[in-house]
């Protein structure tokens, strides 16, 4: 046919409230059509990044949300925590950490605008993938199908999210920055297992978002089968040959991973800045308009919200801004010059579809065209190894391997994914400054410890007959599950004479302390891939009554899968051999249990308990030993940003500081030692597994302490120490400033941000920018050198060819917080007529 059927999602607003609706911003009308999201009538290219409001602190959001803004993003995304907002059944919770609308308006007075992913379902790594656990003891329920039970605590929630923004007028109807509001998540990824129930089910959740009247579209990521008029978009590393499922609407990016998710026990995944953008111009290339990065600053996983098996602390995901809010070089800067790239192409990108034209293997273009003789270009080698030169246009260009070149005019390149042109950032452990606890202590002695029960603490303890389940058991009150009983051995054992027994026990998941008659005898526990395990130990035993206590702990509710709502955890086979009468198996005898440990119960994390009687304090410190409690108040660093509490000397267990917990560590669980690569080769599909560092290292060290938690003076830190450890070698890291370099040659593009139409772009000279952290200021040029320099950031040295230009650069940066320099031989001479000449920087930047 000769026309693009068009569908459009009306947005209604009723006239009366017109005039209110202005006076807190301008009505904006939301919807969309094949190419794009249409915003007050004009087609948009957007850039977006997920910001999970939980994952850091409401004092934290305005720096971050800012960065984001100067990284080139149009919309931030965020899920909404179904758990934390209704910890109990109909009693929601709305503050600190979890103030969504002061979130939502943060990013509003920011200039930006929101992707409300609601859900309810998050996945996100997050503890039972943000569902309340209570959902989960309604008789009959099941989730994530046609079920009655569910679908009438889903459509409350999600009108309860609804209601609230539109309280607060935070609909773009209402002048407020919501474009977007999401239903469910990745349903799609697990739909298969539901049956016929799945497909019933996407229909009545389309149909229950559309009723609610956001007047925004609604979309379902990785959903094939979503229903008109609800968007299906695409999450992956890659979606440049994704196609949505109506040629109605626009191809949507949702989840671009920028790295990977952190699990105890692994290694650490990051992904190159080079394969990122590389990702990213595919996808805009081949007739994308909206794509959001997860994540572009993922935060911390504080307390016990982390999911499971066995997700770690930090989520950091390698975004382009890192755990503790600061900028990660070279992706963040080598995002934001594509993301200008890109933009200098909006208008052709919303005007055309794109005529692709082969230009060899695995080499191609796609041309956008507003007019006639007015069009942009995308040039693509997507070859994993080999490099290529194109004539496209009748010109020559050069393009590496796994790389996309962009020339907003059809013949200037102004950017290309490979070539990083943006400042490095030096490991950040060589400029901060660790102070020893020790070192803030008030007194020599003021550690304190309180030695946990093993076994049976309390009378509201109970018996059972059989092993039961860890989740239905403690309904996710604790980490912590007891399995006690006593095993009576009739047989005369001679002193000195002990006979060795076998206890065999097998466990759904996540790990164990074992101890015979108060001891502790072995820890078992899984991984993130497969959390169960199986532990056996030979033991000894006394004549008579002995008695076997068994500490099943969780780290993480499942928070992915199908049905991972009914995924089990703790005991489920004791088995002991080597009695009179053979095996025996413990099983399915008697056995009493206790829900969570003792100082949970007294609260010794709280501040209230911090001169209580209970605590034990003297000058022989014990370490090294298990399920014991630390305290001890130190003063503060001197400084206003974030801290790190370095945890390496402990074991595994949770750390809290004035109360407020700062989550799980487990630094004696070792990555493996081999898997790991000094320099990732960007070239090629990346995966989870392609690029690692730090093998045979813990997976996480350093654990963030948000500034706003500690205050001058004292501050109260308790450690449960699950394993053993040595509190006294633990350490408080505090970043002083940054080691910042650069490394730009004669050959590569000037900045994007420089290019004007009908300007002949090629006749500007690049340059090297830096840029320190906000209120950070550059004081030292460590070295610059102008000709052939070697080495890689950190390591420079001069070349055979080589001006020490250290005079130049420190007249133009030093005490500045940015500055430029262009690479010209007019400002620094020509020490080597003809060759290609490059000009490297190293500077440190401090406050």
């Amino acid at each position: 046919m000769g026309s693009k059927k068009v569908r459009v999602i009306a947005v209604l607003v009723v006239l009366v409230f017109e005039g209110y609706y202005w006076e807190k911003g301008n009505s904006t009308t939301v919807t969309y059509d094949h190419k794009a999201l249409v915003i007050d009538g004009k087609r948009r290219i957007l850039q977006s990044g997920s910001i999970h409001y939980p994952r850091s602190t409401p004092e934290m959001w305005p720096d971050i949300i800012k960065k984001s803004k100067e990284g080139g993003l149009d919309v931030i995304e965020t899920y909404v925590f179904w758990n934390y907002h209704e910890p109990v059944k109909g009693k929601y919770y709305f503050e600190g950490r979890f103030d969504l609308v002061r979130f939502v308006k943060t990013v509003q007075e920011a200039g930006l605008l929101v992707h409300l992913r609601i859900g309810p379902y998050a996945c996100a790594e997050w503890n039972y993938g943000g569902f309340p656990v209570w959902l989960h003891f309604i008789p009959g329920i099941q989730f994530r199908t046609t079920n009655n039970l569910f679908k009438k605590e889903m459509k409350l929630f999600l009108a309860k999210i609804v209601g609230l923004m539109k309280d607060e007028n935070l609909f773009a109807s209402q002048g407020g920055p919501i474009i977007l509001a999401q239903v469910e998540n990745e349903y799609g990824n697990v739909e298969g297992s539901y049956g016929v129930g799945g497909e019933l089910y996407v229909k009545w959740a389309a149909e229950t978002a559309v009723n609610l009247n956001t007047t925004v579209p609604w979309v379902m990521c990785a959903q094939h089968d979503a229903p008109d008029p609800i968007i299906n978009t695409c999450n992956g590393f890659y979606c440049d040959r994704f196609s949505p499922n109506s040629p109605s609407k626009p191809k949507m990016w949702t989840e671009n991973y920028s790295g990977w998710f952190l699990a105890f026990g692994n290694a650490i995944p990051y992904r190159p800045a080079e394969d990122l953008a590389f990702a990213v111009a595919r996808f805009f290339e081949t007739g994308g308009t909206f794509q959001n990065y997860y994540m572009y600053f993922g935060g911390t996983n504080f307390g016990r919200t982390a999911g499971g098996p066995l997700v770690a602390t930090s989520y950091d995901y390698d975004a382009p801004i890192d755990e503790y809010g600061y900028i990660r070089q070279p992706k963040w800067s080598h995002l934001r010059d594509l993301h200008k790239a890109i933009k200098l192409c909006e208008e052709h990108l919303i005007s055309s579809d794109p005529i692709q034209v082969q230009l060899g293997t695995n080499l191609e273009a796609h041309i956008y065209s507003k007019t006639s003789n007015d069009c942009a270009a995308f040039l693509a080698n997507y070859d994993s190894s080999l490099d290529a030169n194109v004539t496209f246009n009748g010109n020559s260009y050069f393009l590496p391997a796994w790389s996309v070149s962009i020339l907003p005019d059809c013949k200037n390149v102004i950017f290309n994914t490979a070539k990083v042109v943006a400042q490095r950032n030096l490991q950040v452990i060589s400029s901060s400054h660790a102070s020893s606890v020790n070192e803030l202590l008030r007194a020599p002695s003021a550690w304190s410890w309180y030695k946990e029960k093993v076994g049976i603490w309390s009378n509201n303890s109970f018996v059972e007959s059989g092993l039961l389940e860890h989740i239905d058991t403690t309904k996710d009150t604790s980490d912590y599950l007891w399995y006690t009983t006593s095993i009576n051995v009739e047989e005369n054992i001679m002193p000195g004479k002990e006979k060795d027994y076998l206890l065999h026990i097998k466990s759904l998941g996540h790990a164990a302390l074992v101890f015979i008659n108060k001891r502790l005898q072995g820890f078992g526990y899984g991984n993130h891939e497969d959390e169960s395990f199986n532990l056996t130990k030979k033991i000894t035993f006394h004549h008579g009554n002995n008695t076997l206590d068994i500490l099943s702990m969780m780290i993480g509710l499942q928070n992915y899968g199908p049905w991972f709502d009914v995924a089990g955890a703790g005991i489920y086979s004791v088995i002991l051999s080597g009695l009179m009468d053979g095996k025996n198996d413990l099983s399915y005898g008697e056995w009493s249990y206790q829900v969570g440990l003792e100082g949970e119960y007294l609260g010794l994390d709280k501040i209230s308990l911090a001169n209580s009687s209970l605590w034990t304090q003297g000058t022989a410190l014990p370490v090294n030993h298990s399920l014991i409690w630390y305290k001890v108040t130190i003063l503060a660093p001197e400084g206003k940003g974030p801290l790190a509490l370095n945890l390496a000397s402990m074991g595994k267990g949770q750390a809290w500081v004035n109360g407020q917990s700062i989550g799980r560590y487990w630094t004696a669980y070792l990555s493996p030692s081999t898997g790991c690569t000094d320099n990732c080769d960007y070239r090629g599909t990346f995966d989870p597994y392609k690029c690692l560092k730090d093998c045979g290292q813990p997976a996480q060290s350093l654990y963030h302490i948000p500034r706003t938690w500690v205050h001058p003076g004292e501050n109260l830190l308790v450690l449960h120490e699950e394993l053993g450890g040595d509190p006294s070698k633990i350490s408080l890291l505090t970043r002083t400033g940054q080691e910042i370099c650069a490394h730009v040659s004669e050959a590569d593009p000037p900045p994007a941000d420089s290019w004007k139409p009908n300007q002949e772009f090629n006749s500007q000279i690049p340059e090297v920018r830096l840029n320190c952290e906000q209120g950070w200021h550059i004081n030292m040029i460590n070295f610059a050198s102008f000709g052939t320099p070697r080495g890689n950031c950190g390591t420079f040295s001069p070349g055979i060819c080589h001006v020490n230009v250290t005079s130049i650069v420190q007249q133009a940066c030093i005490g500045q917080e940015r500055c430029a320099i262009p690479i010209s031989t007019t400002k620094f001479g020509d020490p080597c007529p003809r060759v290609l000449k490059s000009l490297a920087i190293e500077a440190l930047c401090s406050a």
